[in-house]
């Protein structure tokens, strides 16, 4: 059905500032018109394996440019990005590769040997797509991504069943409790979902890649997702940008590496990072306090989180660093978007495991009923408006997860949390790591808080 797309998005954004960054890597830069044609060529690469409408593709690379780019090249034939885990191991691997049907993979060379003693597992995997990070030639049983690439033209590559916004965009989740699940996510939800969280435009609620030409005049924000591509929280913030005509700058290096981060910002002039929680933020401030004026970080304008705790001391130090910025502590999860929110500046750091309810969020208990604001009672936090389709193939979890209540659809990931009457809300953790303990339930974010 009609809706927001991202290729069609990303299109319209080449088409209105062709010689704007899009894409940074080290010494690297991919101009926006180069990153439209490159996708072309992938997109073309997958097509002609063979493929049908909206089978699947998944990505098994670190950060890098060519994680965007394949992706806009799986958006533009049709296809369905599936991120991989890089720690995986072999089991984990054939197991998500199965259970997503994959059609073709595109991997870092650094994974060549694995994928060689797996790909003989993976008979409905029709192709594989190489790309060279120095590690060894490209093997003889795959495609050189840089050749694909090249070989795209200005010409926009489209599948023969065309592109809409029930696309879907597919984020497999390890959880916390049994194998990796896919979260499927039409694509006009996510892009709605984003839309007008962006620090710069927002875009009419229907579908239209001329008003996409006329606002996106300028290049945009030039943002860092420190965090993993492969994880929502680092996928997510990076469509965002790329909606608005930004940038996005990745890092080099395959550990976090806070000098190398903080490098980036300087010499890019960066406006925005995503990262998870204090196990960035610590080493981040640990750094910046043990060379004071080395970095100039001027340009951040925020920095956001999701995922992990973040706790307010280190909000506190980090604002000590550069008192203007804002720090965003966002509630979410790979299944519910906008379950809470919170936000610090120089004015005051949230305290740790506190946010606002989301506008569209409530409490509900073990039996589905919602529990009002200032009760005291601990209850699962649930969402309504743009939420996911399901889980891939899984009809009975996805049936326990999103949930109708009162007539209206919810998703209902499982994090436990009391609301104030106020709408404060503080987050207790996931119920299914919840330990039992002399009749207590204790959950490990609250003795994480404590430590």
């Amino acid at each position: 059905m009609p809706g927001w797309n991202f290729a069609d998005t990303w299109e319209a954004v080449a088409q209105s500032i062709p010689d704007a960054p899009a894409l940074i890597h080290g010494e690297k830069r991919v101009t926006w018109s180069e990153f439209d044609q490159r996708s072309n060529g992938i997109a073309r690469a997958l097509l002609d394996l063979g493929v049908e409408k909206q089978d699947k593709v998944a990505q098994y690379l670190y950060n890098c440019g060519e994680y965007l780019e394949s992706m806009f090249g799986i958006y533009k034939a049709g296809l369905v990005p599936v991120n991989t885990n890089y720690r995986y191991a072999d089991d984990e691997l054939l197991y998500l590769w199965d259970n997503a049907d994959a059609v073709a993979v595109v991997f870092h060379g650094t994974f060549s040997e694995r994928i060689e003693v797996l790909r003989n597992k993976l008979p409905k995997i029709k192709g594989w797509v190489w790309v060279d990070d120095d590690s060894g030639p490209c093997p003889e049983w795959a495609i050189p991504y840089g050749d694909a690439a090249k070989s795209g033209t200005a010409e926009a590559v489209r599948g023969p069943w065309g592109r809409d916004g029930d696309d879907l965009y597919m984020l497999y989740t390890g959880g916390t409790t049994g194998m990796p699940k896919g979260v499927m996510w039409r694509q006009d939800d996510v892009f709605s979902s984003l839309n007008g969280s962006s620090l710069t435009i927002r875009f009419p609620d229907e579908p239209d890649y001329d008003a996409v030409r006329s606002m996106v005049t300028a290049p945009g924000l030039v943002a860092i997702p420190a965090c993993p591509l492969m994880h929502g929280t680092g996928a997510l913030t990076s469509f965002g940008i790329l909606d608005t005509g930004g940038c996005i700058v990745t890092l080099t290096k395959r550990n976090f590496d806070p000098e190398e981060m903080l490098e980036a910002i300087e010499t890019n002039k960066v406006n925005a990072t995503a990262i998870v929680g204090d196990a960035f933020a610590k080493p981040l401030l640990r750094t910046l306090e043990a060379n004071p004026g080395r970095w100039d970080i001027s340009s951040l304008i925020a920095i956001i989180s999701s995922g992990v705790m973040w706790s307010e001391e280190t909000k506190q130090g980090l604002l000590k660093q550069h008192p203007t910025m804002l720090l965003a502590d966002q509630f979410s999860s790979s299944e519910a978007l906008g379950m809470g929110s919170s936000i610090s500046s120089a004015g005051g750091a949230a305290k740790t495991a506190k946010f606002r309810l989301g506008d569209n969020a409530v409490l509900i208990d073990d039996d589905g009923n919602k529990i009002e604001p200032g009760h005291g009672v601990q209850g699962r936090v649930a969402v309504k408006g743009r939420t996911p389709v399901g889980y891939y193939k899984d009809p009975e979890k996805s049936a326990r997860t999103f949930l109708v209540i009162d007539g209206e659809r919810y998703s209902v990931p499982g994090d436990y949390a009391t609301v104030e009457a106020d709408g404060t809300l503080s987050l207790l953790g996931r119920g299914s790591v919840c330990i039992n303990t002399g009749g207590e339930k204790v959950f490990p974010e609250e003795v994480e808080e404590i430590l």
